[in-house]
């Protein structure tokens, strides 16, 4: 089990990724996500330049509201119903909900995140890494994606993982305050041990 969540973090975080517009997906709803990957490319060169907490967390909440764009009524109401099942600890709901979103919209990388966060919630580290790994394969910049991931490395004891996961979201939102102190407090840990 430690080989496969290595391999995955190896593979989210180091590995190339396969571009979104590589993917066979055809028809309206391609035309609808592509048109936020441009404006997600100026919000995170914004994220990397913002000076402050504050501005970044305006901005990285805008990136969200970027992700959360399904193109589709239907996803969206999939994902309302499963956010709420979530919310009220009804896993088994909120899972059913996800696996139709990731099903209908297998190139909907927030669709993705949502199941992966869920998972993780009912502590399944191994199928909360596989949905991060389709996460970051559609959006390698998803930090919250790599925040789980490097929550599962560090709570399954696997440090210098976690580190480096951390280290992959700061290149990303420099800002994030708390992937900050992660990772110093990591750092500390791993000098102490002699890594």
């Amino acid at each position: 089990m430690r080989n496969v969540f290595a391999f995955l973090l190896a593979f989210a975080i180091a590995a190339p990724v396969a571009a979104f517009a590589a993917s066979d997906v055809t028809g309206p709803r391609n035309a609808v996500l592509a048109a936020p990957k441009d404006r997600l490319g100026d919000l995170f060169s914004e994220l990397k330049r913002a000076g402050n907490e504050r501005a970044a967390e305006r901005i990285s909440n805008r990136i969200k509201q970027e992700w959360a764009r399904s193109g589709s009524a239907s996803i969206d109401l999939l994902v309302q119903w499963a956010d709420k099942a979530a919310k009220e600890k009804k896993y088994d709901a909120a899972l059913d909900f996800l696996d139709q979103v990731v099903m209908l919209a297998p190139d909907y990388a927030e669709g993705w995140n949502r199941r992966a966060t869920v998972h993780y919630e009912m502590n399944s580290y191994a199928k909360s890494m596989s949905d991060i790994e389709h996460t970051l394969r559609l959006e390698p910049r998803h930090f919250g994606a790599l925040a789980g991931m490097a929550e599962i490395m560090k709570n399954t004891g696997r440090k210098e993982l976690a580190l480096r996961a951390y280290e992959r979201i700061l290149d990303i939102y420099p800002m994030l305050r708390s992937a900050q102190n992660e990772l110093g407090t990591l750092a500390d840990e791993l000098t102490g041990e002699g890594i």
